[in-house]
């Protein structure tokens, strides 16, 4: 992984490097920013520039041993933490048990989604974590002499992740690090982290891919058969995400079910509050059910709810004739022609807290059930107004 290989943000790929020109290295650094928009690759590259042997202006020189060692992120003195599931029937995990699965799935493409890593390593729906003993992991190969460097690297992705024993058991270690040790934090979710372990830290906003820089990726992209003049539209619609634009390009299962989860809900709920409709109450009360069922997952319940509160805002937006504004696909287009009247200054802010709320319950593990049957009964509500 080389600066060169990742789409756009040159200011923060010449921030980092600033940093190692001018021996500025922090010690623990943040980056931090959306989905989709490079921060691992970019945590990867620096790394690898850092221990570079004969670094370039721009980017790491390549045929050095530390960088051939990183062409297969196999270099003894780079560390990674990331959220893993424990196995049916195994008391403890650590990372370094999925470790070659996290290797081989970032030399594919560094612009991986955290659930497509979940898929991944259990082919379910199960939620991830970094476990209380990563963090004695942690400590132990930080406290051992570097082996082929002059720094150890210590990459963790999603350290919103950490469970709070593992959390607390940082922060020593982040406050105190070993001569020559950098840590480099990379988060989708900062506001998740315990405020501890971000004050200890230097934090870098990694922000949205410019459209631009969206379009060459897609039309420089060996795999993708696609035209200039359908590049600019996926990347307009894509919000600053690589990932949302190969989604969108893709027009994957789960994309289309939560679509037609979002218009099934929002029609049984008008039809429920206008019409008195008792035969779609019942729906929306299997459909929680549904929702709520073991083999769909708490990352995709909370996937349908972020999709939703993407729906309500760009239907507000559509209401409000603000097309030049708006990010929906055909299909979503077609639909929201329709839909948007009901999306207005007197219900949106109260539609889109109450698909937040639920979807933050979800996270806490409230009961699924409740939680969705809840929801669709706000829903109905809001819709009247």
């Amino acid at each position: 992984m080389y600066f060169s290989d990742l789409i756009g943000q040159q200011d923060i790929k010449n921030r980092l490097i600033q940093t190692v020109k001018e021996n500025r290295i922090p010690h623990a650094q943040l980056l931090r920013g959306p989905e989709g928009v490079g921060k691992l690759g970019l945590a990867i590259a620096y790394a690898r520039y850092i221990c570079c042997e004969n670094r370039g202006d721009t980017d790491a020189c390549g045929t050095c041993p530390s960088c051939v060692k990183y062409n297969k992120l196999a270099h003894p003195d780079l560390h990674f933490v990331f959220p893993v599931i424990k196995p049916t029937g195994k008391n403890s995990v650590v990372c370094d048990d999925f470790i070659s699965q996290f290797r081989s799935t970032i030399l594919q493409s560094p612009y991986f989604s955290m659930q497509h890593w979940y898929s991944y390593i259990s082919g379910d729906a199960k939620q991830g974590m970094i476990y209380a003993n990563e963090s004695q992991e942690i400590i132990r190969k930080l406290s051992l002499k570097t082996y082929e460097s002059e720094y150890k690297i210590m990459i963790i992705w999603l350290p919103e992740k950490m469970n709070d024993t593992c959390a607390n058991k940082l922060l020593k270690i982040l406050e105190e690090p070993p001569e020559k040790t950098v840590f480099l934090l990379v988060s989708n979710n900062p506001d998740e982290i315990i405020t501890t372990i971000l004050s200890r830290t230097q934090h870098i906003h990694v922000p949205r891919l410019t459209t631009d820089d969206i379009v060459l990726a897609l039309i420089h992209n060996r795999e993708l058969d696609i035209t200039q003049q359908d590049a600019v539209n996926v990347a307009r619609i894509s919000n600053g995400s690589y990932l949302n634009a190969l989604a969108i390009l893709s027009e994957n299962d789960e994309n289309k079910l939560n679509f037609e989860r979002f218009v099934m809900i929002m029609r049984l709920a008008w039809q429920v509050g206008n019409r008195k409709d008792h035969a779609s109450l019942k729906t929306l009360r299997k459909w929680s059910d549904e929702m709520a069922a073991s083999a769909i997952g708490r990352e995709r319940q909370k996937k349908f709810l972020q999709y939703a509160q993407h729906m309500t805002r760009e239907n507000f937006i559509l209401n409000l004739q603000q097309t030049d504004l708006n990010y929906l696909t055909t299909y979503e287009t077609d639909f929201s022609r329709k839909f948007s009247p009901f999306i207005n200054e007197r219900n949106v802010e109260d539609i889109m807290k109450e698909f937040a709320l639920a979807e933050r319950h979800i996270e806490q593990n409230v009961n699924a059930k409740m939680v969705f049957f809840d929801l669709v009964l706000k829903i109905i509500m809001l819709l009247k107004r």
